[in-house]
């Protein structure tokens, strides 16, 4: 049966039960602030379960993309190792609202497996949660007797919290649950051993698929339980060990879900993977397996979290997701000798393989090829600066044990995980302290961990059951009560009280918009509200401070200059998308954004720098509809369909209900939810302040509108008064700068030409200063010229011999400048490099740089490190 096929079966399956069939939620979570991915097939539905919200059937099912490489569920170094975990995975999944439960649940996941599926039912065993008396948690009977109705009971096994009982954090609803498990060996080990014994001991063939859990308990901060008012079904089964066990395989990586994939890295390496089937494989074709395995599960995860809109970058999400590249592109360049961009070409298979199903990956094909490309061909060149940095820390080892704090400074900049460390090392009879690299790493985790420390007390509920509306679209203040609050004491922020109302006119944080701020007034006090944040469907208003009597009435007040301002930009962000699309072309599309009452910032898919004939062409479309005067037509709730009958921009990542907002300005029509002006002429002017590259294939725009663009263009005009006074009031002001700059390059030259007469009368006096160190021509001096000029000297002074190490130091306005010059037949015989050279001796004028192996410079800020700098280089040749 192939994978599709599984996939559809299950679907079709529980929709014949009675669920309603939705479809997955984006990989990248926006709108969950305790979760940085979507980790779990629960996820998007945290709401339901948390009672803030009612899902659109008290029955559910679906295929959940889900990411697990960072915080509790990590499973990222597991990956490659073993055949059954991954980075990013599919969870089959169904939901019970509040309707059935344990009967329903237990019934049907043994008819889909057993009658549907067919998978033999001497092949299954199943968990039971065996209680906990220390939190006064029973055993879990009526599981156990639904299931001997179904199965033997020494195919039931009990199991302890750690296994048997599902949380969705240290606080929320939990309960206990119900697994299964396939033993997929083969007779003859069957006969051996009892696969009953290997549940749970991280035996290959014998493996979870499928987690019933039944949600009845709310967790307390205090660790406490009580019962929930609903009880609730959340169940998942991992795709890929469904496919194994359906196909017959006992790998993943053998189903159809992985081999398109692998048959295209063997294409483009030449090298061959061996099924698991294949035993007692060589040590070499073990590391050329788990590298191809690292890569085929990697690219899923980077290629379907860019789809969704998350770029690589250097923080949070981003980081994770490049960190995930990253590993996939050293293993290649180890194991695989793969030295040039090749994951990118992974794409196209995985598109036509799944773009089906998640047509995401297909319209974003394109994009996502580019973005890793890039991102590849970088880490290429980080991968070779800091193999070279290795050779250095080698060079300067004594004896065959490397510094571990080294090895980690190696991890921290340039992403080298310490089995590559260890690897390079080995190939040269060397190793490194793993004590001192595991210690740095603590230490850094530690640091991080403690800036990131939250604690949050219980919500204190003052209102029961009340459903918070949000009234912002047509009032800034508005009368409130308080129905909820909480503490919550960060390392980052310190203490915040987080405030719910009945009703709200404060925007909470989202679309790219920033949260609201403003105050709670009542007769007695005034509270400040310093931001506004979503989380489970609960608007979060932020406070620094309670009010005396919270059960007080209050006025909820927006801060209305900041919300006019941001209010702006937003709509003028809108206009500029269509300008850009107008312009450069309907392949644009956003990729992220930011509002906040100061400026906006927009990053779009092209693939070329934005012209300024572009920018100008784009502004002048902005202001146009400005001028124009359009009326904002506002559609809410109005059913998706019928937004996009109307033309309506959905953006790629963005989790979209059955009803919509629909914002409209003349031809630019979007769904969105954010805050806009009532007319264009509110916007009053928008100009663009820049235009850059944030990735491969990616741009971004930064620019104002409003009263900034007033502070702009007076700044511009105070700008040009100081230029006219400053040259002498000319008539024709751009007249006499295009003088200055003309007389400026005749001086250069003559400058320049002065320098190079300069260089050469210095040739002969340090050519007599040269030493002769171990048959090599050395000199370190200072020289009273600029870097063009110690460069030329250098050149010159190459032409005296073929066994020249030549060290300058400059130190022109105080910029200190250092240049190597090595003969290039040193560069050979004595494997001599100016590049590392000029690295290491760059530290003493706390600086760095780099160049060609015979000749490079290093730039740096302190004046006074040249003298150590040059008695240092002297080193390099004794």
């Amino acid at each position: 049966m192939k994978s599709q096929d599984i996939r559809k079966q299950f679907l079709q399956f529980f929709e014949s039960k009675g669920h309603l069939i939705v479809p997955s939620a984006p990989i990248v979570l926006k709108d969950d602030p305790t979760l940085m991915f979507n980790n779990s097939g629960m996820a998007q539905f945290k709401e339901f379960f948390l009672g803030n919200g009612t899902p659109k059937s008290p029955r559910i099912a679906d295929t959940q993309k889900c990411l697990r490489v960072s915080g509790k569920h990590n499973d990222l170094e597991d990956v490659g190792f073993d055949t059954y975990h991954h980075t990013m995975f599919e969870m089959l999944g169904n939901w019970s609202f509040g309707d059935y439960f344990k009967k329903d649940a237990i019934n049907w996941a043994w008819e889909l497996l057993t009658e549907v599926y067919k998978i033999p039912k001497e092949n299954l065993y199943v968990s039971v949660f065996e209680g906990n008396p220390d939190e006064n948690v029973p055993f879990d009977q009526e599981a156990w007797d639904i299931w001997k109705t179904l199965i033997d009971e020494d195919r039931i096994i009990l199991g302890n919290k750690k296994d048997n009982f599902w949380e969705m954090g240290d606080q929320g609803p939990c309960g206990p649950c119900s697994e299964i498990h396939v033993d997929i060996r083969s007779a003859e080990e069957k006969a051996k051993v009892s696969g009953k014994s290997l549940v749970n001991n991280d035996h290959p063939q014998v493996v979870e698929i499928w987690n019933n859990v039944f949600m009845e308990f709310n967790r307390k901060a205090d660790g406490s339980l009580e019962k929930l008012p609903a009880q609730h079904v959340d169940t998942g089964m991992g795709f890929e060990r469904l496919c194994m066990a359906l196909q017959g395989k006992t790998s993943n990586y053998d189903t159809d879900v992985f081999t398109p994939l692998i048959e295209k890295v063997e294409q483009i390496t030449g090298l061959k993977y061996t099924s698991n089937e294949v035993k007692n494989i060589s040590e070499e074709q073990n590391k050329t397996n788990i590298a191809i395995r690292v890569i085929v599960d990697h690219v899923r995860a980077v290629a379907f979290a860019i789809a969704d809109g998350q770029l690589p970058s250097n923080t949070g999400a981003g980081y994770v997701i490049r960190r995930i590249l990253r590993r996939a592109i050293r293993y290649g360049f180890t194991f695989l000798n793969t030295k040039e961009p090749f994951i990118n070409k992974l794409v196209e298979v995985l598109a036509d393989q799944m773009g089906e199903f998640f047509p995401e990956i297909k319209s974003q094909q394109q994009l996502v090829t580019n973005v890793i490309r890039e991102e590849e061909a970088s880490f290429l060149r980080t991968l070779d600066q800091g193999l070279q940095l290795l050779d250095n820390v080698v060079a300067k080892t004594k004896g065959n044990e490397v510094s571990g704090e080294k090895a980690f400074e190696l991890y921290d900049t340039f992403g080298f995980p310490k089995d590559l460390t260890a690897l390079i090392l080995k190939e040269k009879g060397m190793s490194f302290k793993e004590s001192e690299f595991d210690a740095s790493m603590k230490a850094q985790k530690d640091r991080s961990r403690a800036a990131s420390e939250v604690s949050t007390e219980d919500w204190k509920v003052l209102i029961p059951g009340n459903v918070e509306t949000f009234v912002g679209y047509d009032q800034t203040e508005n009368e409130v009560k308080i129905t909820r609050i909480r503490k919550v004491d960060s390392k980052k922020d310190g203490v915040l009280y987080q405030i719910v109302l009945d009703n709200t006119p404060f925007y909470p944080e989202g679309g790219g918009q920033v949260g609201d701020k403003g105050t709670l007034v009542s007769a007695n006090e005034t509270i400040d509200i310093i931001d506004t944040k979503k989380e489970n469907n609960l608007i979060l208003h932020f406070a620094k401070q309670l009010p005396e009597n919270i059960e007080a009435n209050f006025v909820a007040k927006v801060n209305t200059d900041l919300r006019t301002s941001t209010s702006k930009n937003h709509s003028a962000t809108h206009l500029m998308h269509l300008g850009l699309r107008t312009i450069l072309g309907t392949h644009v599309e956003q990729k992220g954004s930011l509002v906040n009452p100061n400026h906006l910032r927009f990053d779009f898919s092209h693939f070329a720098k934005v012209t300024d004939e572009e920018i100008r062409k784009v502004e002048d479309f902005v202001n146009q509809r400005i001028e124009e005067q359009l009326q904002l037509a506002e559609y809410r709730n109005i059913p998706i369909q019928e937004a996009m009958a109307k033309g309506a921009m959905a953006l790629f990542g963005e989790k979209y209900g059955d009803t919509v907002r629909m914002i409209e300005f003349g031809e630019s029509r979007e769904l969105c939810g954010g805050i806009h002006v009532k007319n264009t002429a509110e916007i009053w002017h928008f100009k663009i302040l820049s235009e850059g590259a944030v990735a491969a294939g990616i741009r971004r725009v930064e620019a104002i509108t409003g009263d900034a663009v007033k502070d702009y263009f007076t700044q511009q005009e105070s700008d040009l008064d100081a230029i006219k006074e400053t040259l002498k009031n000319p008539q024709d002001t751009l007249k006499a700068v295009v003088s200055l700059q003309d007389d400026n390059a005749k001086l250069k030259k003559q400058i320049e030409q002065l320098l190079k007469e300069k260089a050469k009368g210095l040739k002969g006096e340090l050519a007599s200063k040269l030493q002769d160190i171990n048959g090599v021509k050395f000199l370190a001096a200072q020289v009273d010229l600029s870097p063009e000029g110690a460069k030329d000297l250098a050149y010159e002074l190459g032409t005296l011999g073929t066994n020249l190490f030549l060290v300058l130091a400059t130190a022109e306005e105080d910029k200190p400048m250092l240049s190597c010059y090595i003969s290039k037949e040193l560069v050979a015989d004595k494997n001599l490099n100016a590049g590392t050279v000029v690295r290491e001796l760059g530290k003493y004028i706390q600086g760095g740089g780099g160049g060609q192996p015979f000749f490079a410079t290093a730039g740096g800020k302190n004046v006074a490190g040249i003298k150590e700098a040059l008695e240092k280089a002297v080193d390099f040749v004794k």
